[in-house]
């Protein structure tokens, strides 16, 4: 096909779908390219999908599932009418669990099963970016946002997670496809497009039904999708007014405007038994959006989006570059000095560099004005980080496409070597944070199958699990197959306070050992009636974090045979005054329970810490657990004078250690500093029994 020739009626061509579009007729860009590039250009993108996958199924199943991929591969366990009634009592639409539903049938429930479905998507959005960004620019733009889309661990890290965000990526790229192919029609698609095959239908009307189908896909899969299709709305309105402003063709206009209309109302058919679900979900979801300024929200927007979850907050000069060029358009003209302009070409042009500014520009400002920002929000933006990167790709392409007069060879080499570079630096920033997203402890999921193999390991006859949020029960349950009672409390969300305390404190009174597992405690347990009832009436024994979650080990409650009187003084003013021990002869693997009785003569200005260990003959410390009093409910500072502090404390006899003797001491040192223990008599520790190990 020969390129279009300046005198050929930009008036008659601008509209027609079965003429060419308006784009500018770059080297490399919507023209007609030499076999060898189309090859280079296949063999390129092959390469980055090839990249894309190695990333997103790299240690796809290492990481433990956490609560809300436990709560997804429930839902895919459910019935097709299941799954959406428990999907109408949460949050999100039932659509990716029906799908997990399908997918799971076909590749099993590991972990790396279960978040393939997430890997696959987010592999197809590179592919669908790669194909926009050829539909509305060029191949090489193409291939620079499927790029930065493709090394970006923002994308990365939801590809690796069992739940929707990566499929609602997936089916925005798709739909922006095709609503570009909606509006920017041209004569090869009648040669091209799939529809050939059924000719007598519209083009319009054939890539307007795939949009819909698309879209309500999308409705289906994240509430967040709305802002993709008003995006869409957006892009449509500015398209009417550039192409009526250079074509005047306004019945033309009308007939795309009623196919659009009618797409957007078949989406509406296709997702209408849920819309009333959807906007009692919507409008009675609490905000918990953080109230912080707009300057700082946008850069760490800005950050994700360039750089991924793993970099430090900020943009560089090279980013802000690409994005202002990514602004320009530049007519024929100007880009082959000698050629005489079209103003068609730069009205396109200036259409085509809107797409994608209006895609993220409508996304980001929607997300902040209703006050959505939280980092865990942040999730819901994917889709905007593919616009993003289009308009970053498009930027380096109008750097390197700068009008240069052709006399002058170096003047043009310095904005494609600005360009060139640029791109790189960016790609290897994006690089170097691979390995983090991996390896650092930070961007590590919660640990929910460590905390089951220690609970599993441990377990003994008359032990307990308490899950402080219900909707830890699913994760949980898929990793834990032992007889333990669970209960997950409180009982609904926010609970009933009086009859929370109630059951923890039968809890406590049936069970040996209870293990605690807290997540979530601000939303699930505000007044913490579940830990401060245990730290007052049940034995901590230990706190550990696997990531955001905590075990927590409790002895339960025990009658005491003997209280012994101490009168031992640490420091100025801290006196105990008794302590009982539950037994003085253990088995290895038991929990020794001691209870504290405290007083001070004046008010304390330090926080103080518990030490508890237990040495064998040697004074080697074989077993410790420090701990604030009653696990950090009754700190020191608020200790009032010439009260009495009951403090509970419990130690886990490690289960390999040697039967012996050992000896239990206690004392108190600084919480900031310690190395500073309070002084007892003529040292810094009291011994309070003598333990026989069986």
């Amino acid at each position: 096909m020969s390129e279009l020739s300046p005198s050929t009626p930009p008036m008659k061509e601008s509209i027609d779908p079965r003429a060419r579009d308006f784009s500018p007729s770059m080297s490399l860009g919507r023209g007609v390219l030499p076999a060898s590039l189309h090859l280079g250009i296949f063999v390129a993108i092959l390469f980055i999908l090839l990249i894309a996958f190695a990333l997103r199924f790299h240690h796809l199943g290492a990481q433990s599932l956490w609560h809300d991929e436990g709560n997804s591969y429930v839902q895919s366990t459910r019935s097709f009418f299941d799954i959406a009634a428990n999907a109408g009592r949460d949050i999100h639409p039932p659509g990716y669990y029906w799908l997990l539903g399908v997918w799971r049938l076909l590749v099993g429930e590991s972990e790396f099963g279960l978040r393939s479905l997430s890997a696959f998507a987010s592999l197809m959005s590179v592919a669908f970016t790669f194909a926009l960004g050829k539909r509305l620019f060029s191949p090489i733009v193409g291939l620079v946002a499927a790029a930065f889309v493709a090394l970006n661990t923002f994308s990365i890290y939801y590809a690796q997670e069992a739940r929707m965000y990566a499929l609602l990526a997936m089916w925005a790229a798709a739909a922006m496809w095709a609503f570009a192919n909606f509006l920017f029609l041209n004569r090869r698609d009648t040669k091209n497009d799939l529809s050939r095959f059924v000719s007598f239908v519209p083009l319009w009307f054939k890539w307007a039904l795939i949009l819909a189908v698309l879209n309500a896909a999308g409705l289906w899969t994240q509430y967040a999708y709305a802002f993709v299709m008003l995006a869409q709305g957006m892009i449509f309105v500015l398209w009417c007014a550039f192409t009526l402003r250079s074509t005047r063709r306004v019945a033309q206009i009308i007939r795309i405007l009623g196919y659009y209309v009618a797409a957007n109302v078949f989406t509406l058919l296709l997702y209408a038994l849920w819309i009333p679900t959807a906007y009692r979900q919507i409008t009675n979801w609490p905000n918990t959006g953080d109230a912080i300024p707009a300057a700082q929200a946008v850069s760490v927007i800005l950050s994700r989006f360039a750089f991924g979850i793993t970099a430090a907050q900020g943009t560089t000069i090279s980013v802000a570059f690409f994005l202002l060029f990514g602004l320009l358009v530049f007519s024929p003209k100007d880009v082959n000095r000698g050629d005489s302009a079209s103003r068609p070409y730069t009205i396109q042009s200036a259409i085509r560099m809107l797409f994608p500014v209006s895609w993220a520009f409508t996304a980001v400002g929607i997300f902040l004005v209703f006050g959505l920002f939280r980092e865990a929000n942040l999730k819901f933006l994917l889709p905007a980080q593919i616009a993003f990167a289009l308009w970053i790709g498009r930027g380096a392409w109008m750097l390197w496409h700068l009008p240069i007069r052709r006399d002058s060879a170096f003047a043009r080499v310095v904005p494609r070597m600005a360009a060139v570079l640029g791109i790189f630096a960016l790609l290897v920033t994006l690089w170097n944070g691979l390995n983090p997203l991996y390896s650092e402890a930070q961007f590590q999921r919660d640990d929910y199958r460590a905390i089951v193999a220690r609970i599993m390991a441990e377990a003994r006859p008359g032990d307990a699990i308490i899950l402080n949020a219900p909707n830890q029960q699913e994760v949980f349950d898929y990793y834990y197959d032992g007889e333990m009672p669970i209960y997950a409390l409180p009982r609904g969300l926010g609970g009933d306070d009086e009859a929370t305390l109630a059951e923890v404190r039968q809890i406590i009174s049936e069970h040996n050992r209870i293990y605690a597992v807290f997540w979530g405690m601000d939303e699930r347990d505000p007044n913490h009636i579940i830990e401060n009832t245990l730290d007052r009436e049940a034995y901590e024994a230990d706190n550990v974090w696997y990531g955001s979650v905590r075990l927590v080990r409790y002895g339960g409650a025990i009658e005491f045979e003997s209280v012994q009187d101490s009168g031992a003084r640490f420091g100025e003013t801290i006196m105990l005054e008794t302590y009982a021990l539950t037994t003085n002869t253990v088995n290895a693997g038991d929990v020794l329970r001691l209870q504290l009785m405290w007083m001070t003569n004046a008010p304390l200005t330090t926080r103080y810490k518990v030490f508890m260990q237990l040495l064998d003959s040697n004074g080697v410390l074989v077993a410790q657990r420090d701990s604030e009093p009653s696990g950090g409910l009754l700190p020191t500072l608020y200790w009032a004078v010439d009260s009495a502090v009951t403090d509970n404390h419990a130690l886990v006899i490690p289960p390999d250690l040697a039967a012996g003797d050992y000896t239990l001491i206690i004392g108190l040192y600084d919480g900031n500093n310690s190395s500073i223990r309070l002084s007892v008599g003529d040292g810094d520790y009291l011994t309070l029994s003598q333990i026989t190990v069986r």
